[in-house]
């Protein structure tokens, strides 16, 4: 049986690799990858294996935008720390999951369930159809998303709505929420986690380290190696670089094309 481990998390990356080699060591396992864009180029130029495991956040782009720009046939196990609502769908659609810590009772239960899928040859000719589900569930599920943060001062304690917020920025691992008055406060979580809790339709995950509110944007252009330079309103004098991998989608959400 020959497998792709997508994980950007080192940690548990090895220690997924570690009890597969003890609970089926007969398994291969063909590669690892940690991004949206390694996971595209190698399957754009290989075939693909029986089975993934897949963590959900990436360090590009979340996993699911692999399966819009590759066509995938094999069985995925997802592994993810993600809420209930997309756990629910994973159900519905016939894909196991893991859920971190990673358990290794857990993983043989997902590993024979897989293997009993298989061997019946189930679902061989929806699994497309069933990716695609898991898709419109993810994004049409009615979730509620963050209004306000509670942030520290030096004495004290207050509140800023999430409305306020022009764009977050990260730096030495330090998360940073800047209002529309140019004031800046620190926010205790990850650009990832930001990006979970934010309305999609009013935030975008620009890069690695940012994420703009479409309230701040003024416009934008072209910009070296295929990315997008945002320019911001004022008083924002800087400005918000769009990965290549995310332009076409940041213009399909400044297009309202969902």
């Amino acid at each position: 049986m020959e497998i792709i481990i997508i994980e950007d998390e080192l940690h548990s990356r090895r220690l997924l690799e570690g009890m597969i080699h003890k609970i089926r060591p007969e398994w291969e396992i063909l590669a690892t990858f940690e991004s949206v864009e390694q996971s595209v180029d190698w399957l754009k130029n290989n075939q693909e294996p029986d089975l993934f495991f897949m963590d959900i956040q990436l360090t590009d782009n979340i996993c699911f935008s692999i399966f819009e720009q590759v066509e995938i046939k094999s069985h995925v196990i997802f592994t993810t720390a993600y809420n209930e609502f997309a756990i629910q769908a994973f159900k519905v659609n016939s894909v196991d999951y893991l859920l971190k810590p990673l358990k290794e009772e857990n993983l043989i239960l997902a590993v024979e369930k897989f293997e009993r899928i298989k061997s019946d040859s189930e679902k061989n000719q929806d699994d497309e159809k069933n990716y695609q589900n898991l898709l419109h569930a993810l994004k049409r599920s009615e979730k509620t998303y963050r209004k306000r943060f509670l942030v520290a001062g030096v004495n004290t304690f207050y509140k800023i709505e999430t409305s306020d917020i022009a764009y977050f920025y990260t730096t030495n691992r330090i998360t940073f929420a800047v209002t529309f008055q140019a004031k800046e406060h620190i926010i205790d979580l990850t650009i990832g986690k930001l990006e979970e809790q934010l309305d999609p339709e009013v935030f975008f995950r620009a890069n690695r380290s940012q994420i703009v509110n479409i309230e701040a944007i003024q416009r934008f252009e072209s910009f070296f190696g295929g990315k997008l330079s945002v320019r911001l309103i004022k008083p924002f004098k800087e400005k918000v670089l769009i990965s290549r991998l995310r332009a076409a989608e940041f213009k399909s959400w400044l297009n309202d094309s969902y």
